[in-house]
């Protein structure tokens, strides 16, 4: 088997890249006489149709952390991780009934807008400077890291070369061209994506079935490692602090999903940037759908690299190539670069390729959202209220590369770091039960108050850390052991987010105690209301997670 990365996989992945800059370029382009608007810039003319908007959704969402965590993670845990694919599937269909019809009906850019509108500037201004932080030194670091650790295996090349070189990619259309190069470049980034993870899947399983293909594949990895299809973890399972058995349906998992769906501003700006509600609630169920086939891709490679590994007849079979760079318990994130190795040459371009999208389209959506919420909730109220619309696109521009050159300097220094995929959802967790707290509370209970918003806020974090770094010994021998028992980080997240709204709801009752808050919000009737389409759809959806829970418990 040809290892090596051939001039024909360099040529197919030349190609992929050209395809990706010609189309962000010429979608980029200005119409003669126009100059790009705000609106233009950061909501792509709010034109989006729902084919779009969906494989936008997935093609932000699916990264380097999907492709190389979550195979570490099914590589040492197994097809549990899935959880947050098929759990996620749902909280679409929550988000697209409940939550996107106000965000739609308030007209608004960004999340940290919907804050001031309903809480206050203030509080918006707390939010926006958190997810600021969060998007470059958590999420666009890590995306930059991962994506850098896979071309230094498959390709060879160092670290920060790679890192260098996805960066500048994602930089050459997108700080251009805003949301509408960046969502149009999706759509070929998520079929480039999904085919080339399938053929990764598929030289997997059929390496596991002996050549008996891809099925045959699969029902071997359930007869040889049946433990690593459990979704429900036993307590007994070294991997439950990460996935805490039915805590995981029941729990803090909900945090993480309904926070990263419904309020992040890189998932939810596509959106907002639909040609109406209902495109948009389409454009949801579509992202739906395909979340619930992404396990395929970006789990069972992990599964498959476990047996290839522990089988000594299936090890050898890859040769001398095998025993490089082979992942072990220690660096289970190494399984999918180290499957893509073995790849014919050509279809290793393909696959090469299928991972630099993903990481460029999580790249770009972080930067245009990164640039959207610094321009419109920190660099306009308080540095140029008056900017027109030239300088505030620019404004955009430059947010986004100072954004990329920080996060191009801090990735290297995440090194080390093993099931990458579970780090970034347990950091992220510190700060996401605190403003879904606040956003669940400011939607659906009127009562909800500024300052309980911002005092929930502001005392979620420490809720968080004292949840975290308690059971690491810094209350040894003292009561508050009892208070900060070594729980899994998702049960943590749970915690934090029942206490943020007990804090919330404590406040907010003494200020509006006979009445209502002055803002908040009025759900109208026929609000939730949703097409046929969206309802049967979703409904199906519902009865395949319902038999694969049921059979894989």
């Amino acid at each position: 088997m040809n290892t090596s990365f051939e001039i024909l996989d360099f040529v197919v992945f030349s190609i992929y890249g050209l395809i990706i800059l010609g189309v962000g370029l010429w979608v980029s382009r200005d119409e003669k006489g126009k100059t790009k608007s705000a609106e233009d810039y950061f909501l792509a003319s709010k034109s989006l149709p729902w084919w779009a908007i969906g494989a936008s959704l997935i093609a932000a969402n699916i990264s380097a952390e999907q492709f190389i965590g979550m195979s570490g993670s099914g590589f040492a845990v197994g097809l549990a991780i899935a959880s947050y694919e098929w759990m996620a599937a749902l909280t679409l269909i929550i988000v697209g009934k409940f939550f996107l019809p106000i965000f739609i009906d308030k007209q608004i850019y960004t999340i940290p807008e919907f804050v001031e509108k309903r809480f206050s500037s203030q509080l918006k201004t707390i939010l926006a400077i958190f997810w600021i932080g969060l998007y470059i030194f958590v999420n666009l670091t890590s995306v930059l890291y991962l994506g850098g650790l896979a071309l230094e295996t498959i390709l060879g090349i160092e670290l920060i070369q790679g890192v260098i070189g996805l960066a500048l990619f994602a930089a050459a259309y997108s700080l251009y061209g805003g949301l509408s190069a960046v969502a149009w470049t999706d759509i070929i980034q998520v079929v480039v994506l999904v085919f080339g993870g399938l053929i990764t899947s598929y030289l997997a399983l059929n390496t596991v079935s002996g050549g008996e293909g891809m099925i045959k594949g699969l029902y071997s990895l359930y007869e040889i490692v049946p433990e690593k299809f459990d979704m429900i973890l036993d307590k007994s399972n070294p991997e439950y602090i990460n996935l805490p058995g039915i805590g995981v349906l029941i729990g803090g998992m909900w945090v993480a999903n309904l926070y990263y769906w419904g309020f992040n501003q890189y998932i939810i700006q596509r959106t907002l940037a639909a040609k109406s509600l209902k495109e948009s609630q389409k454009g949801i169920l579509f992202a739906a759908c395909l979340k619930m086939i992404l396990p395929l891709i970006i789990v069972i490679p992990g599964i498959a690299a476990y047996v290839i590994v522990n089988d000594p007849t299936l090890l050898s079979s890859l040769g001398e190539t095998g025993l490089s760079n082979i992942p072990s318990e220690g660096s289970a994130d190494k399984a999918y670069p180290w499957l893509m190795q073995f790849l014919p040459t050509g279809l290793k371009g393909i696959a090469v390729a299928a991972l630099a999208a993903a990481i460029v389209s999580s790249l770009a959506s972080m930067l245009n959202s990164t640039a959207t919420i610094f321009t419109m909730d920190i660099y306009k109220p308080f540095f140029n209220k008056n900017a027109n619309e030239k300088r505030t696109v620019n404004v955009g521009r430059i947010s986004a590369g100072v954004a990329l050159l920080i996060a191009t300097v801090m990735a290297p220094l995440l090194g080390g770091i093993d099931q990458a995929f579970q780090f970034i959802q347990e950091y992220t967790g510190v700060v996401s039960p605190g403003i879904l707290a606040v956003f669940i509370l400011g939607l659906f209970w009127k009562k909800t108050s500024n300052k309980g918003a911002i005092y929930g806020a502001l005392a979620s974090i420490p809720i968080a850390m004292f949840l975290k770094i308690g059971p690491k010994g810094w209350f040894a021998g003292s009561f508050l052991n009892y208070l900060a028992p070594n729980l899994p980080f998702i049960d943590q997240m749970a915690i934090t987010a029942i206490t943020t709204m007990f804090v919330i709801v404590l406040v907010s009752y003494n200020d509006n105690k006979a009445n209502n808050d002055s803002k908040g919000i009025e759900l109208k009737k026929g609000l939730f209301n949703t097409s046929s389409i969206f309802n049967i759809g979703s409904f199906a959806l519902m009865i395949i997670l319902v038999a694969l829970y049921s059979f894989f418990w």
